[in-house]
């Protein structure tokens, strides 16, 4: 399959989420994002009103990482965060859901806290993605969580923080794809280093790319003899 330079940038949500983050590394990723073109800037959420007003007049978007990236606070305090985070410029956001109350199977917390966080995002008319965090998961409970997502049809399921034991991997994308029905996308994040790496996860099905090496990506695929 044949793929250019702009199609893969614009799947980028080019990444830093780190602690220690300074004013000047938000400046240098918002900088980076309309040079190569990339979809949007991913951040926690308290960058997000400096992040917007950098990115003022581009076409890339402003997402903010909510409840990340543990997931363990309660649907008041996630809802809160990202109703915040719009108040403050988010045009996507990606929120953590509650790992442990997954693996425990209680499915109907799972899909009460998707619904109050989708409906965030719905009244604002913004895009919002929900972050499993497989390599904690079975592959049943992966199901499971796609299967309330095809109900709940949040804009994108999404694999992984970067901060869990393992990142994204093409048979969890599969999955998700096919359980989380055609009206969810599927985000793949954590571990995509390389364009070799990225292009595995854009054929099992992924849409949107997290990933703070998109630069390299593309700079790899440019020396590959893309345009």
């Amino acid at each position: 399959m044949d793929y250019s330079l702009q199609q893969i940038a614009q799947m980028v949500d080019h990444t830093n989420l780190h602690a220690d983050a300074t004013t000047a590394d938000f400046q240098k990723l918002c900088d980076e994002a309309i040079q190569y073109g990339f979809k949007s800037v991913a951040i926690n959420t308290y960058p997000v009103a400096m992040c917007r007003k950098m990115l003022e007049g581009s076409q890339v978007l402003t997402g903010a990482a909510v409840g990340f990236p543990l997931g363990q606070t309660t649907i008041a305090t996630k809802t809160a965060e990202a109703e915040n985070a719009v108040k403050d410029g988010a045009q996507e956001f990606d929120y953590v859901l509650n790992v442990g109350k997954l693996k425990e199977h209680d499915y109907a917390y799972i899909e009460e806290e998707m619904r109050a966080l989708v409906a965030v995002a719905r009244k604002a008319g913004i895009c919002a993605k929900v972050i499993f965090e497989t390599c904690y998961l079975t592959e049943e409970e992966i199901i499971e969580a796609a299967k309330i997502a095809s109900r709940v049809k949040p804009d994108f399921v999404k694999t992984s923080t970067g901060f869990g034991t393992a990142g994204a991997k093409p048979e969890h994308v599969r999955l998700m794809k096919q359980y989380a029905g055609a009206d969810v996308q599927v985000k793949a994040a954590g571990g995509i280093r390389t364009w070799e790496a990225a292009k595995e996860m854009v054929e099992a099905g992924a849409t949107r790319l997290g990933t703070s090496s998109g630069i390299k990506i593309i700079e790899e695929m440019k020396a590959d003899g893309y345009q």
